[in-house]
C-alpha cells in the first residue's frame, strides 16, 4: 500500500500516532509519505518519504491518513480533492464524528487499516464561487462540512437574501446563514438548532444564526438545489466561510453554492455505524431513566 499521512497541530499524541504507524513500514511493506509538517515530529524511523501539496499526491496512493481531530480531517481534503482516495481519521482531538479511530485502539486499528480492512462511504461536497470571482481557485472552494455567512465589524444583524433554484424563498435578519451538507449537520449547524441528518441522504440544510423573526426554521432541501445568497447590513462587508475557511466578502455580492461533482471517500473500521457513533457522542440513551 502506499499511504500519504498528515497531521496539521503537532501534539505528543500525534507525534506517538506517527511513530506507531512508521514502526509497521518494514512488515506491512507499506510506502509511507509523510506531511512535511510532520518533520517537526521525533521520528523514530530512517527514508522517508514527503509530501507537501495536492500536486505532490496522484492516483496511485491506497490511503490518506489524518492524525487530529475533526477540524485536521477536514483540512485533509484539500491534499485529497478529486483523487478518489479514502481518508481515514485517527482521532487524537475531542468529539470525532470524523475522525473515527480512537488512539487508545491504535495496534488493533493499524493491523486492518494496513491491510485494507475498512469500509468507504462516499460523503457529498458544497461548491462555492461568487460574482466577479472574489475567491480565489487557489484556495480550493469547496466545503465537506458547511459553508456560512456571518456578520463583520458589528453587533447588528445581517439580512441574508436567499434564492432556490431561481425562485426567492427568504430574507433572513439574522446574525448569518448556514448551508450544512449531511456531514456537517452534527456541527455547526446542530448548535444553532439544525437538524442531524444521515450522512448518506442527498440533502441540504439551510440554518439560519440567531434569526430574529421566529418563524425562520431550518429546511431541508434536495442537494440538487443552485443556491443564490446575498447579504445586506450596516457594515460594508461580511464574511464568509468555507469549512475552516475565511473569506472578507463585499455586501451584495452574489454567492453561488451548488453540490460539487465530486465526492470524498471517508473509509472506516469496526464496522462504523453512524447512528451507534451520533448516540455515543451525543450520549442519547443515558438519561437514568432508561
Amino acid at each position: 500500500m502506499k499511504i500519504a499521512i498528515f497531521s496539521q497541530d503537532i501534539t505528543q499524541d500525534v507525534d506517538n500516532v506517527l511513530n506507531s504507524i512508521l514502526e509497521h513500514q518494514d512488515a506491512s511493506k507499506c510506502s509511507f509519505f509523510i506531511h512535511n509538517n510532520l518533520s517537526k515530529c521525533k521520528i523514530h524511523v530512517n527514508n522517508l518519504s514527503f509530501f507537501k501539496n495536492y500536486d505532490d499526491l496522484d492516483e496511485s496512493f491506497d490511503l490518506f491518513i489524518s492524525i487530529g481531530g475533526d477540524g485536521t480531517f477536514l483540512r485533509s481534503i484539500e491534499f485529497v480533492r478529486n483523487l478518489n482516495l479514502p481518508i481515514i481519521g485517527i482521532n487524537t482531538g475531542r468529539l470525532g464524528f470524523l475522525a473515527t479511530t480512537k488512539k487508545e485502539n491504535l495496534e488493533k486499528s493499524l493491523t486492518k487499516i494496513l491491510t485494507k480492512k475498512f469500509s468507504v462511504e462516499k460523503r457529498s461536497l458544497l461548491k462555492v464561487f461568487t460574482e466577479n470571482n472574489c475567491i480565489p481557485m487557489d484556495s480550493f472552494p469547496y466545503a465537506l462540512n458547511e459553508i456560512s455567512v456571518v456578520r463583520k465589524d458589528t453587533t447588528s444583524m445581517i439580512n441574508v437574501k436567499t434564492s432556490l433554484d431561481g425562485t426567492y424563498v427568504n430574507s433572513y435578519w439574522s446574525d448569518g446563514l448556514i448551508v450544512s451538507t449531511p456531514t456537517g449537520s452534527t456541527g455547526y449547524s446542530l448548535s444553532c438548532g439544525g437538524p442531524v441528518i444521515s450522512p448518506t441522504s442527498n440533502s441540504l440544510v439551510l440554518t439560519p444564526i440567531s434569526p430574529h423573526n421566529l418563524n425562520a426554521r431550518p429546511l431541508v432541501i434536495s442537494d440538487s438545489t443552485k443556491i443564490e445568497i446575498s447579504v445586506s447590513g450596516r457594515e460594508d462587508f461580511h464574511l464568509l466561510s468555507i469549512d475552516a475557511k475565511i473569506f472578507t466578502l463585499k455586501n451584495e455580492t452574489k454567492i453561488y453554492v451548488e453540490k460539487s461533482d465530486f465526492d470524498i471517500q471517508v473509509a472506516n473500521i469496526n464496522n462504523y455505524n453512524f447512528y451507534k457513533t451520533l448516540k455515543d457522542k451525543l450520549l442519547w440513551g443515558k438519561d437514568k431513566r432508561n
